[in-house]
């Protein structure tokens, strides 16, 4: 994690825990010429615009008083959306049951992109149903080959 992720999710912690908000994911990137720093945000329901004006609002103030960024940037606080990555332990074990997409570092079973339902993720194997045509199949991956992962909406 970069030094600015890391004081910007030291920052924003506590914010979140007051407002019984999760931080799903923090992104810094640089598009063309301008920067932006992305605060992914969610709770058990979802968020709402008014939960991301609250957060952008106080961490700005927080931002703006150490000033630990050199660079101009961007400020956009949100949802993760539909398609919500995956990304630690918690993530998975919320998302059994859900459909999801995972693409792995290398081949299993010939194939790298794996979409269907998560039925278990017991710490060291993401096992998902997925589909073959007209049946359905069983991949159990070494958690150590998830390269990324996230919730997928299928359109049936």
């Amino acid at each position: 994690m970069s030094k600015v992720t890391e004081v910007v999710e030291e920052l924003t912690q506590p914010i979140l825990q007051e407002l019984e908000l999760e931080l799903v994911e923090i992104e810094f990137v640089k598009e063309g010429k301008n920067w932006f720093l992305r605060v992914y945000i969610d709770k058990e329901n979802g968020v709402d615009i008014e939960d991301c004006g609250i957060v952008s609002e106080r961490l700005s103030e927080k931002l703006d008083e150490l000033d630990p960024i050199t660079q101009n940037y961007f400020l956009e606080v949100s949802s993760p959306g539909a398609e919500r990555p995956l990304k630690k332990a918690k993530d998975f074990e919320k998302a059994i049951g859900k459909n999801v997409f995972i693409k792995t570092y290398e081949p299993i079973d010939g194939e790298k992109g794996f979409e269907g339902k998560l039925l278990d993720y017991d710490g060291q194997t993401v096992k998902v149903e997925i589909k073959i045509k007209t049946r359905k199949k069983v991949i159990e991956i070494p958690f150590e080959k998830v390269a990324s992962a996230r919730l997928a909406v299928i359109f049936s």
